[in-house]
């Protein structure tokens, strides 16, 4: 028997074991990422998924004969491998950059410095790819989660503000109804200008379309091509050095135009659509704390229940916000719902006061 062996003790063949099981659930993880993306993010996925077959394979030479059946990954980690293999969402991508980023490999003498910095590179990697996901996503995806959470504050503040005044059913349901509908034209309205006008904005900045049909009659020993480069934020030296070299191209190929903008259309989103989504988000979450009372409940009855469902649904949007963000989860679920409650609560005070000024 070898020193090694016999140093190990139980805890740390345990505690090797568990690494290594994780290693492989992980590596599966980006295998099932892998095969439902394509091009350049399949290659970086397979990748990330023989890095952590390398990791696996430290922690096999490692245990030796004491690797014994391969034991599952934790149940976080073979969630994510589950929903990777079904989805491959950003939500799966983000959720695993949690993970990298959460990595022992740094406080543990049996890991190697190369493979803690493997893993915290891979984290880079991983929020990379993310962020990508979090790109397609912005816009229309920004105005349906934000839609639906603005529409559980406001109608459930404006229930229980009503409800608290000693108005009855009747009345408190219809103005849970007006608030629904005149809060999502408002965030519909709101969201189509906002989005045209980012939209418009981009436009506004794009070359002109003729600008590059100038270039190819531009004086080469004098002209200003080089001050459109700088108007655009690139230092002097490299934007006499770029005009210089699209002159010098006129020559061999087509005219180049005078700048090259970045089309950020995609990120900004459809007006249309964010405006549909905002609305049809915003009146799903403001016919919840409705319910209740369209079944006949009144009184601390109804409130007690419109709260318990707008508590479940605020968890759960403040839950998706930080899966996409990279953050704690738990910590913007709790967040959510405390303001959330904290609206409700000012506004139930208010209604206590006004109630008893008009008694």
């Amino acid at each position: 028997m070898s020193l090694q062996d016999e140093n190990r003790s139980a805890t740390d063949v345990r505690r090797w074991r568990r690494y290594l099981a994780d290693e492989r659930a992980e590596a599966a993880v980006y295998r099932n990422l892998a095969a439902r993306r394509s091009g350049e993010e399949r290659e970086i996925l397979a990748a990330l998924a023989d890095a952590e077959g390398r990791h696996e394979q430290h922690w096999v030479e490692l245990l030796g004969d004491d690797a014994g059946r391969p034991l599952r990954g934790s149940l976080r980690t073979r969630v994510l491998a589950a929903l990777a293999k079904r989805f491959g969402s950003v939500f799966v991508l983000a959720l695993m950059q949690r993970a990298e980023d959460r990595s022992p490999y740094a406080e543990d003498d049996d890991a190697t410095a190369r493979m803690a910095a493997d893993e915290r590179i891979h984290g880079e990697v991983v929020r990379g790819l993310a962020n990508r996901g979090r790109m397609r996503l912005s816009g229309t995806f920004r105005a349906a989660v934000f839609g639906a959470n603005d529409g559980l504050v406001s109608n459930l503040a404006l229930i229980i503000g009503i409800s608290a005044s000693g108005a009855d059913r009747h009345f408190v349901l219809l103005s849970g109804i007006a608030g629904l509908l005149a809060g999502a034209l408002s965030m519909g309205a709101g969201e189509y200008v906002s989005v045209r006008s980012q939209r418009e904005l981009l436009e506004a900045s794009a070359p002109h379309p003729e600008a590059g049909d100038a270039v190819a009659h531009l004086d080469v020993d004098a002209n200003e091509l080089a001050l459109v480069y700088r108007a655009r934020g690139m230092p002097e030296d490299e934007a006499e050095a770029h005009a210089a070299d699209v002159l010098a191209g006129l020559g061999s190929g087509p005219a180049t135009g005078p700048t090259a903008v970045t089309d950020d259309h995609e990120a900004v989103g459809n007006g249309m659509s964010a405006a549909l989504s905002s609305f049809c988000f915003f009146a799903s979450g403001a016919i919840i704390p409705v319910l209740p009372y369209l079944f006949g409940l009144d009184g601390w009855a109804a409130i007690a229940v419109a709260a318990f469902l707008v508590g479940i649904a605020l968890l759960g949007t403040g839950a998706v916000v930080g899966v996409l963000s990279g953050a704690s989860p738990l910590r913007r679920a709790l967040r959510q719902l405390a303001i959330g409650f904290g609206a409700a609560v000012v506004t139930y005070l208010l209604g206590l006061l006004f109630g008893t000024g008009a008694a």
